[in-house]
């Protein structure tokens, strides 16, 4: 990888490299990446440490989810108060509502694909999206064809061509079906964002790649009862950083992933705190 950012290296997922048994944990060496996976960890210990898991986890479980995709519809454009996302029912209205009624979607199905991810995770991307854009006329389902537009008006940078974005999904699936003595975090964040940087779909790619990110951090085990939700904290650290720490990811140099990678981790331990308030909430019985 360069180290001057004067050209920006390919992502991991179309690397060709002496670590190309293993091209994720590399990464895991970055300055600073190496912290970022510790600290996280040690905030996921202490919320699922909590004595309110013990008895309620399923209950913290819930409220993740609701959060989470209240989070990830915020960085879509919907930013709607958290009261609102559990009052409504109908998600069939404007723009918005539908952002948030896939979210929603999307956050229910994410524990369903779990044993299929690690063996065809095309598949698991191309049912994300056939969820998420459900009723919307999109064509769901597959990645986008050579000429078809993207709309995804919130994420402005250069859009890899069709053959490009099927190359990297391959180069993608790859690497997680060989697996990677990665950090999860590490393997989260590269999944997440080489979505973005690929929007190969012709919608709902921000969800998605949000979406495939909790999948990786719940079935790697760091997660597992998915009560971190990270995109709490993206919507939190606000969509100007979200986007500042994709550069970096698409830059392709080791101090813009690493920064993608803290970005990220930050977002989980943000994740943690809200379902550590959560768990003091219930403990109060105030919730």
């Amino acid at each position: 990888m360069s180290t001057t950012g004067a050209t920006a290296d390919p992502p991991p997922s179309s690397r060709q490299s002496s670590n190309s048994g293993d091209p994720l944990a590399a990464l895991g060496s970055l300055p600073g990446v190496a912290e970022s996976v510790e600290s996280v960890r040690k905030a996921v210990d202490r919320v699922y440490g909590h004595r309110i898991m013990r008895r309620r986890s399923t209950e913290i479980t819930a409220e993740a989810a609701l959060r989470g995709a209240r989070g990830s519809a915020a960085l879509s454009g919907a930013d709607w108060a958290l009261e609102e996302v559990r009052r409504r029912t109908d998600f069939s209205g404007d723009a918005e509502a539908r952002v948030v009624g896939a979210a929603l979607r999307l956050s229910a199905e994410a524990g369903q694909l779990l044993s299929i991810w690690r063996q065809s995770p095309l598949r698991v991307l191309a049912r994300l999206h056939l969820v998420a854009a459900a009723g919307s006329g999109d064509e769901v389902g597959r990645p986008r064809l050579a000429g078809e537009a993207v709309d995804e008006p919130l994420i402005e940078l250069p859009l890899p061509d069709a053959a490009e974005v099927s190359g990297r999904l391959e180069g993608l699936a790859d690497l997680i079906i060989a697996g990677t003595s990665a950090p999860a975090l590490v393997t989260a964040a590269v999944v997440h964002g080489e979505l973005l940087a690929l929007r190969p779909f012709v919608s709902h790619n921000g969800l998605v790649a949000r979406a495939a990110e909790r999948i990786v951090l719940i079935g790697s085990g760091l997660d597992p009862k998915a009560i971190c939700p990270a995109e709490v904290g993206y919507a939190e650290l606000g969509r100007a950083s979200y986007l500042a720490a994709l550069d970096g990811y698409v830059s392709g140099t080791p101090e813009g992933m690493a920064a993608w990678i803290a970005h990220c981790g930050k977002a989980v331990e943000l994740g943690v705190r809200e379902s550590t308030a959560v768990c003091e909430a219930l403990q109060r019985g105030a919730a």
